[in-house]
């Protein structure tokens, strides 16, 4: 149970019937039987309130979810780069950088920004919870979810593609309470529907990916820390999506931001971005329509075989509902951009050039997106920009730390996903049982 203070920082809210209900930890949809929505967060401070005292990403607290914080929870950085803004000639860009560079003050040790969303998610989660809580991921996530319930002695079963073991590498070895399922031939497509099957056996807990509100408060920060630096709200902001938890994050920060007046009453324009040839958001978004273009399952899996930033090949994208990538950029009168992946190569040899920091090759068609958009003509080159660097220092962190790649507990190939074995097999791996590995 959430403590009586908790219960008066904040309620859950159902933009549909307007709803407004007690956090449990772990609700994802409102109770109520109408068409799907994401949830927003309620909080009763109305104004935008900065813990001075508080590090990291417990510097705002007041619109964080939960009771608890992880300990030593960083946030993103907000900075100028002078050879980037003369470059590029925009003299009003800000670079929002969440990734590992010391030398800035960027301290997410698994170097992206999903280390933000999992403090907001295991801050919900009570402290008798005792069934284990379940993660699909790309890579990205899952590195994240598995270092912060590693050190938390959290239970957590991380469904990940073989794709993704790469990015799971840690200083510390990970603990017992942290299992790794890998699917071999697999997308990440396939790792959520898996994760949703064992999700409802007993035991275990959905995580809920975007549907979380933990996750999407967690990265609003990254805007939160962005208008303290600049005083205001961007006038553009640029990041490359799969999902758009992100990018749906920033835009109800910037809703909080202008519902306080004293920041701007417009909200930023949302410039996002996909990887060719994977882009279902991108393709629904110029047709106009609500409707998602989905992508078949076989085809999704070759296409994002094709592209630099694997991380963004999210098949099942939260677009069409309400409070989804169609609403977000409808209201924020937004674009999207596609980028090829000869320009993130560029983009991401650019950056290191400018910066002297290796950054993700997500951050890449973002900033690709940005050098499209601002030689079309398409931005106000005056105007302020911030462009989020989602992923940055991976390189630098394998440098100046003793990285130890994860083993998957249990492996399980594409042809056997479907099997009730594997599911019985992944279940073991919290039951006590030896699972088997299945090829």
């Amino acid at each position: 149970m959430l403590s009586e203070a908790n219960r008066m920082h904040y309620k859950l809210s159902c933009p549909v019937c307007e709803l407004d209900f007690e956090d449990d930890g772990v609700t994802l949809a409102c109770p109520r039987p109408h068409a799907p929505a994401l949830l927003t967060t309620r909080y009763a401070a109305r104004t935008f309130e900065c813990d001075a005292a508080a590090s990291g990403i417990d510097r705002y607290q007041s619109w964080l979810p939960g009771s608890k914080r992880l300990a030593q929870a960083p946030r993103s950085v907000t900075y100028q780069s002078e050879q980037l803004n003369t470059i590029l000639n925009l003299p009003n860009l800000w670079i929002a950088f969440s990734g590992y560079w010391p030398e800035r003050g960027a301290h997410l040790e698994t170097a992206t920004f999903k280390e933000l969303e999992v403090s907001g998610v295991l801050s919900r989660i009570s402290a008798d919870n005792v069934r284990a809580l379940v993660v699909a991921s790309a890579g990205n996530t899952a590195a994240a979810f598995a270092r912060a319930c590693s050190e938390t002695d959290l239970p957590c079963l991380i469904v990940v593609p073989a794709i993704g073991m790469g990015r799971m590498r840690f200083a510390k070895p990970l603990r017992p309470c942290v299992r790794i399922v890998c699917l071999t031939g697999a997308a990440y497509a396939d790792a959520i529907t898996f994760s949703e099957r064992i999700a409802q056996q007993d035991g275990f807990v959905c995580e809920g990916g975007v549907k979380n509100i933990g996750r999407r408060d967690g990265m609003a920060t990254a805007m939160l820390t962005a208008v303290e630096a600049i005083g205001k709200l961007p006038d553009y902001y640029f990041q490359a999506i799969g999902s758009g938890a992100g990018a749906i994050a920033a835009h109800e920060a910037s809703k909080r931001l202008v519902e306080d007046s004293r920041f701007g009453e417009v909200l930023p324009r949302l410039m996002l971005s996909q990887n060719l040839p994977f882009t279902p958001i991108y393709d629904s978004w110029k047709r106009g329509s609500r409707e998602f273009m989905s992508v078949d399952t076989i085809a999704g899996r070759s296409l994002s075989e094709q592209i630099v930033a694997s991380v963004l090949s999210n098949q099942r994208p939260p677009y069409s509902i309400a409070g989804g990538m169609f609403d977000v950029l409808s209201e924020s009168r937004g674009g999207m951009f596609a980028v090829r992946n000869d320009e993130v190569l560029q983009a991401l040899k650019f950056f290191e050039t400018c910066e002297r920091i290796d950054i993700d090759p997500a951050a890449g068609v973002a900033l690709a997106s940005l050098i499209q958009a601002a030689n079309s003509g398409e931005i106000d080159r005056k105007a302020t920009i911030l462009l989020h660097i989602t992923g940055g220092g991976a390189r630098k962190r394998a440098i100046e730390q003793t990285l130890l790649p994860a083993r998957p507990d249990l492996e399980i190939s594409l042809n056997q996903l479907e099997s009730e074995q594997a599911l019985v097999n992944a279940c073991a791996l919290f039951a006590g049982r030896n699972a088997c590995q299945l090829t």
